[in-house]
């Protein structure tokens, strides 16, 4: 029997990616596989929730790192991730994303001359400041086969030279597991249990050190969610990373006595992350999974960024890029509530179908190997 490739995820993206994967491996039976899990995200709140709740077997191997700076992060992935693959190589690594543990298991691999598959290759930002954008370029230039999810990921990887037939446009996974969700998610009761009503509040995620790290810049954040708030209640899932900054920068008490208008949650499990998403009038975030999430959900997306990695989401979708002055976010936030937002198209390939033509993929590469 061939061995098994590698499926690494580590954050909670990773987990999102990896479910219709998982999924279409099974059903199409060609190709055997073993989940590794790196411990990047090791909250239960980020992590064990996101397995259960998505139906993602128990990973066969942990790795265990923890948190810390992105080069310690970084090293101890690598460390630990070379050492599994010095007891059990795989045919292939294939890893998601842009996280620690993407570029971290690659870098491993590679090596090791274990083949690398990249799953949302070609995506960039222009922003070499951001870590991810770096975890992008690393792992894309070592990478075998690279998966793309939208058109701008092959115009990237050609102009950096890859040859077009290790390209292939596949969708966006991510997609396919928020439209397996999403009918259970809006049958739930999220909403009534946060007294909400749809179309009637608005959702807002931060976590980007732009937007994050330096004091000045999240005490305007802040005081500009609570005067929007007098306008439209938000619920604001306060990212571990976000809290810790708050807490830094001499905020946690504003935001722990703030108006019930402005409503501080922990981390959501997907499903309850989902429902108040697609129940939103407005989404506020930095994420570019949360871009992606709202476009197909129609729901008018400020993206608290001066660039995006996911372009496709201000061309077709329902983004616009705000930065974070709070002048152009309130400007934009009006036009949201004055009913002149675009409505979005749909998107090519983000058809709930990518998993399965990862899969696909993946399964002919290597018996083309």
């Amino acid at each position: 029997m061939s061995p098994p490739v590698d499926l690494v995820a580590g954050a909670r993206p990773n987990f999102m990616k990896l479910a219709p994967v998982v999924r279409a491996l099974r059903e199409q039976g060609r190709v055997p596989f073993r989940i590794v899990h790196t411990g990047q995200h090791y909250d239960p709140a980020m992590t064990d929730v996101f397995f259960s709740e998505l139906e993602i077997p128990a990973p066969d191997v942990h790795l265990e790192v923890g948190s810390g700076s992105h080069g310690a992060q970084t090293a101890r992935i690598l460390e630990r991730y070379e050492s599994h693959l010095l007891q059990a190589r795989p045919a292939a690594t294939v890893v998601f994303g842009d996280v620690n543990s993407t570029v971290a298991c690659a870098l491993a691999a590679v090596k090791l001359g274990v083949p690398v598959v990249h799953v949302e290759a070609g995506l960039r930002s222009g922003d070499r400041s951001m870590p991810e954008e770096i975890n992008r370029l690393l792992t894309d230039a070592v990478a075998e086969l690279l998966l793309v999810s939208e058109p701008s990921g092959l115009d990237h990887l050609r102009r950096e030279g890859v040859a077009p037939e290790k390209a292939r446009l596949v969708g966006n996974v991510m997609i396919d597991t928020l439209l397996a969700q999403l009918p259970r998610a809006r049958a739930g009761d999220t909403l009534a249990r946060l007294g909400l009503a749809a179309g009637g509040y608005g959702y807002v995620t931060l976590h980007r050190p732009s937007n994050v790290d330096d004091a000045e810049t999240l005490g305007r954040l802040v005081e500009l969610l609570l005067e929007m708030a007098r306008d439209l209640p938000l619920v604001f899932p306060v990212h571990p990373r976000t809290r810790e900054a708050a807490r830094r920068a001499g905020l946690a008490e504003r935001l722990a006595a703030a108006p019930d208008r402005l409503v501080c949650l922990g981390p959501q499990p997907y499903g309850d992350s989902l429902a108040l998403m697609a129940g939103a009038a407005v989404v506020l975030t930095d994420s570019g999974g949360v871009q992606e999430e709202t476009s197909v959900l129609r729901v008018p997306c400020l993206t608290l960024r001066e660039n995006t990695e996911r372009p496709i989401t201000t061309e077709l979708g329902t983004s616009a890029l705000v930065g974070n002055d709070p002048a152009r976010i309130r400007a934009a936030f009006a036009r949201v509530r004055r009913g002149e937002w675009p409505a979005g198209s749909p998107i090519p390939l983000w058809d709930g179908q990518a998993g399965r033509r990862v899969a696909g993929e993946l399964a002919a590469w290597l018996g083309a190997r």
